[in-house]
């Protein structure tokens, strides 16, 4: 059957839109990275990732909440979210997937990185988790004005026990109080459920129960990776990998 070159054009360019409308899209990476700390420390035990995603051409913004209510931590992370140009990545550290798992939700985030960290459901008590995961660190000092803080003298081997001894002594003599109702508070439609997730188990970890971290990065269906030796604080003895982690985040991948 003859067909006229114009038809033939016609059908060509036809044939082009429908493949290209079907074909799976390329994904951009995302380029703004948002960082979260923990309780019991700031924001900067995140230099070394800064700087690592920085020399990699990310912009990285650090939260400095203030671990005294956890909804005036949420609103302080979402204006950092509300300052970012573009979609950006949340990662959060210890208590403060809790504060993600919230303040996921902001339209701006396309996925969540939790290292070491908790990820609750709807109106879970972390309280009643640690019932069946238990943490090994006894040294929690609950204070009579509402402040927790690690006892320093264990704070090294419980909190960072993978840190050069001074690093991990100085982060127990400058550690943030941190009021005990933040661990307490529970979420309300976790972003987890609708948003992709990555998972860093410290493997060695003291303060949460890594079998802990295992099972919120399952239910969660995160792409997980496990630290050999890996301590509560690997946010900063594992920069390297953690910040490697943020990257495949940013790309989306989940392979």
């Amino acid at each position: 059957m003859n067909i006229r070159p114009g038809l033939q054009s016609a059908l060509l360019l036809f044939a082009f839109c429908f493949i290209g409308s079907n074909a799976p899209a390329q994904k951009d990476t995302v380029k703004n990275v948002v960082l979260v700390h923990g309780a019991f420390v700031d924001g900067s035990g995140w230099q070394g990732v800064y700087e690592l995603l920085t020399q990699h051409g990310y912009k990285v913004s650090v939260t400095q909440h203030k671990l005294q209510d956890f909804d005036e931590d949420v609103a302080e992370v979402n204006r950092i979210i509300d300052q970012q140009d573009g979609p950006c990545i949340l990662v959060g550290h210890s208590y403060a997937g809790v504060v993600i798992t919230q303040a996921g939700n902001n339209a701006r985030v396309t996925g969540l990185v939790y290292i070491a960290a908790h990820a609750p459901q709807d109106g879970e008590h972390r309280a009643d988790l640690v019932k069946t995961y238990p943490s090994a660190y006894q040294s929690l000092i609950k204070g009579s004005d509402g402040l927790d803080y690690i006892d320093p003298e264990k704070f090294p081997d419980d909190f960072a026990g993978d840190l050069p001894a001074e690093q991990a002594r100085f982060m127990a003599a400058s550690q943030m109080p941190t009021a005990d109702k933040v661990f307490q508070a529970t979420v309300h439609n976790p972003a987890w459920k609708s948003k992709p997730s990555w998972y860093m188990v410290a493997k060695s970890d003291r303060i949460i129960n890594p079998d802990l971290e295992r099972f919120y990065a399952k239910r969660a269906k995160s792409k997980t990776v496990e630290i050999d030796g890996g301590s509560h604080s690997i946010y900063i003895s594992q920069a390297n990998k953690v910040s490697e982690l943020i990257m495949l985040a940013s790309e989306g991948r989940q392979d």
